[in-house]
This record gives structure tokens, sequence and C-alpha cells, in this order.
């Protein structure tokens, strides 16, 4: 697993969340841990190194 640390797009907080390097490119969404609101995170792996993320907000 892999620890990033980014933003939350709702509260501003910093945040981290643990990642899968083992998929190449994964879409999905998990709460923030400060404000509960979900976030959707799409992170992007290359030989086992994060090349790309990004984190939104989900329109409700």
């Amino acid at each position: 697993m892999f620890e990033h640390f980014f933003q939350c797009p709702y509260c501003w907080e910093n945040i981290s969340m643990l990642l899968d390097p083992s998929v190449f490119k994964q879409t999905y969404v998990e709460d923030c841990e400060v404000c509960c609101n979900p976030i959707q995170l799409t992170p992007v792996f290359e030989a086992n190194e994060l090349i790309s993320f990004l984190a939104e907000d989900i329109e409700q």
C-alpha cells in the first residue's frame, strides 16, 4: 500500500489515504476522514510509482 497526502476538495484539510499500486489506474469513492463528504479518487501508477492523482468532489 502507498500512503498519499492531499487536500480535501470540500473542507480543504490535509488528509491521507492508502492507495494500492498493484492496479495501474483506478477510480473509486472514499469519504473524507475530517468532514465525511465523498471524494472521488483517481490515482494512476506506473512501475509502482504514483504518476497522477486526482481528488474531486462529487456533485450531489
